[in-house]
């Protein structure tokens, strides 16, 4: 191989390479020395000089070598053996003479090399100081023992390693629970549609729209008529969304009171519509279902829901819902309509539609009147069908589909809009229906002396006021002797002895006598139906269908069915049956308004309490017989609720749904950790 020419060599024995390309094994470019070693190393010399220089410089590195092993302890020395990196650095005498300086100019003692320095080897072995007289049997132990060493610093480093994995692992459990603590909290209290005190608006791609609630009242809707394979609409509803078994509505069983019962919370004695038709002492008029009587604020003793809305800002639509035309306390929803008994179904559908379609929050300002978030709708055809032909004929099927049809043309205009997930959805009921017959009529004069009667308050309730304050203990007289004889169709309490569970007393416009007959009863007056004489011609009694019956009646009950953003839960959820009065705590919440204190104490989200079953529990065996009352205890009459009991109510159910939400997280992130441990304890090498 040829070989390019370099310079000559004055001695052979000179270390000066050879060959330019190729560097010494002790080249100056990559080892420390001082002036004496460079001037030996380029000076030519024998073999007897360089043995002599070279020894001198291996007794000067034994000496120091001695030296160090007398302070190395024996965790040192075994990293000195195994670890080559931390073998024995070599110093020489222009190193030692600078860091001298250094130290001196820092503050240390004359002829101290300062600081240890990394690289150094007493550095790596600055923990231990050894004892000379027992150094070479502790050297011995720790090689010996240099392979349990080992397996100890790998599994301390794993352990290091797994409880830095598990801290940070557990460091996002946190704070994935804290995140999810906050808005369960959230939507506890605003039903998740309302963040940092603001409406959240949602998108159906074309406009935006705040939290919206649709809430239609089937008024004389009986719960079972869901089970007649006749409302494919509401049943399927009741598959996507969350509703009870039934409803129970509140005492007595009637509209009027029912309905302004849903839009304030309060039971009707304590929003003041204690029926259909009732006399009111303090002004000395009575109450009928007449449009110039029923648009008279003055009978109204409470706010309703939509009066509450508008003056937090959220705008109305009322449509004949009882009570809208009032103008209640001097205010009126956004849009309300006139009651129009005939207006037919599509009309409400084009009516409710319609008021989606106007324009939103991303109008201009100058727009007269934007859409509205609560849509109420009331639909009176089954109640009619129901009193007119009895809730089991053949006539009210129709009318039941009828209205189940009206339902899914809404539901279809809110799915064309792309709003089945931005609008919620509310049906109710205010009552059921119970069959009536001749053979269940009670003639009112056999009971008492109507000419002791000043006025006849509700049907087919009906509440006895006296014409003098005297003829009051005479006519419980009567009553008390002569109501043993209907005593397997009527009940007769005074004000004062009324069940506690009808919330029925404290009220003045409450009759102080109350002829209450039982489900499929009624009570009737001779100018209007002859008892004996019906029996003997056999004249069939109308109405064929009756309300107003005890409230807890299996005939009486009532439906609820919700779906929408406000209500998240599983499809096809059951509820608890509960009391409409809890009916205006979830619709406020639906729209993020705070409700006035009421009765009611259900709060979003709602707790389900399973699904449903294949066979609903509402089924009514026999509805054409009436069945015995039965009263439940008694209990106390609450108080007209104050802010502050609401206020606690409600925050008793938040609280409770948060711990039910705490109690399930918890549970699921100790069986995901556990897993991840044994998985990660089976991963370690034995």
């Amino acid at each position: 191989m040829h070989q390019r020419p370099g310079p000559p060599s004055p001695n052979l024995l000179s270390p000066t390479p050879r060959d330019e390309d190729v560097a010494s094994l002790r080249s100056l470019s990559e080892q420390e020395s001082d002036s004496e070693d460079d001037e030996v190393l380029r000076a030519a010399r024998s073999t007897l000089e360089i043995a002599r220089h070279d020894r001198t410089v291996l007794e000067e590195e034994e000496e120091t070598e001695k030296l160090l092993v007398r302070k190395q302890s024996p965790a040192a020395k075994l990293r000195r053996i195994f670890s080559p990196s931390l073998g024995p650095v070599r110093i020489g005498k222009k190193e030692r003479r600078r860091r001298r300086g250094e130290a001196e100019a820092f503050g240390y003692p004359r002829g101290s090399n300062g600081p240890y320095r990394e690289g150094d080897l007493m550095f790596e072995m600055e923990e231990g100081v050894g004892d000379e007289d027992s150094d070479v049997s502790s050297l011995s132990s720790a090689v010996a023992d240099s392979k349990e060493f080992d397996d100890w610093q790998y599994r301390r480093s794993l352990d290091r390693h797994r409880w830095i994995r598990l801290s940070l692992v557990f460091s996002a459990i946190i704070i994935l629970f804290l995140l999810l603590l906050l808005g369960a909290y959230k939507a506890s209290n605003t039903g998740g549609i309302h963040r940092g005190g603001e409406k959240v608006l949602l998108s159906n791609g074309t406009a935006l729209f705040a939290p919206t609630t649709i809430l239609i009242s089937l008024d004389g809707f009986r719960a079972d008529y869901l089970d007649r394979h006749l409302t494919p609409t509401l049943n399927s509803l009741v598959a996507q969304g969350v509703s009870p078994p039934y409803m129970t509505p509140s005492f007595p069983s009637i509209t009027f009171p029912n309905h302004y019962t849903l839009v304030t919370g309060l039971y009707p004695e304590s929003h003041g519509v204690v029926a259909n038709d009732f006399w009111d002492p303090d002004l000395n008029e009575e109450f009928k279902i007449r449009p110039e009587v029923v648009t008279d604020a003055k009978w109204y003793q409470a706010e309703p829901l939509w009066n509450t809305a508008e003056k937090q800002g959220v705008r109305s639509a009322i449509h004949m819902w009882p009570g809208s035309e009032a103008h209640i306390g001097n205010m009126d929803p956004t849009f309300w309509s006139t009651f129009n008994g005939s207006e037919p179904l599509p009309k409400k559908v084009s009516k409710v539609l319609g008021y989606l379609d106007l324009p939103g929050e991303e109008s201009e300002p100058d727009v007269e009147k934007l859409r509205p978030q609560f849509i109420a709708l009331y639909v009176p055809d089954v109640d009619r069908a129901g009193h007119k032909f009895g809730p089991n004929s053949t006539e009210i099927r129709k009318v039941i589909s009828d209205a189940d049809k009206m339902v899914a043309d809404i539901l279809e205009g809110l799915e064309s809009r792309n709003l089945t997930n931005i609008v919620n959805i509310v049906v109710v009921s205010d009552h059921g229906m119970a069959t009536t017959s001749t053979k269940r009529t009670i003639q009112l004069e056999e009971m008492v002396d109507l000419d002791l009667i000043e006025h006849i308050d509700g049907w087919p309730l009906r509440g006895l006021r006296p014409k003098r304050p005297e003829d009051l203990r005479i006519i419980k007289q009567q009553l008390a002797e002569r109501a043993k004889n209907f005593s397997h169709g009527v009940e007769v309490y005074s004000r004062e002895a009324m069940p506690a569970r009808y919330h029925f007393s404290n009220n003045d416009r409450i009759a102080p006598v109350w002829v209450i007959p039982k489900a499929g009863w009624a009570v009737v007056e001779r100018p209007d139906f002859d008892v004996k004489e019906a029996l003997e011609k056999n004249i069939v009694y109308r109405p064929r269908g009756i309300h107003g019956y005890d409230n807890e009646h299996p005939l009486m009950r009532a439906i609820f069915i919700a779906r929408g953003p406000a209500f998240p839960h599983a499809p096809n959820s059951r509820l608890e049956a509960f009391q409409n009065i809890e009916v205006y705590n979830i619709i406020c919440d639906t729209l993020g308004v705070t409700p006035l204190p009421n009765n009611g104490t259900l709060r979003l989200p709602l707790k389900p309490i399973g699904l449903h079953d294949n066979e609903s529990s509402s089924k009514i065996e026999h509805p054409d017989v009436a069945p015995s009352t039965t009263m439940s205890p008694s209990r106390p009459v609450p108080e007209r609720p104050s802010p502050k009991g609401e206020a606690d109510g409600k925050q008793a159910n938040s609280s409770q749904s948060l711990w039910e939400k705490f109690k399930h997280t918890l549970e699921s992130l100790k069986k995901w950790a556990g897993q991840l441990l044994k998985s990660k304890q089976g991963s370690r090498p034995s």
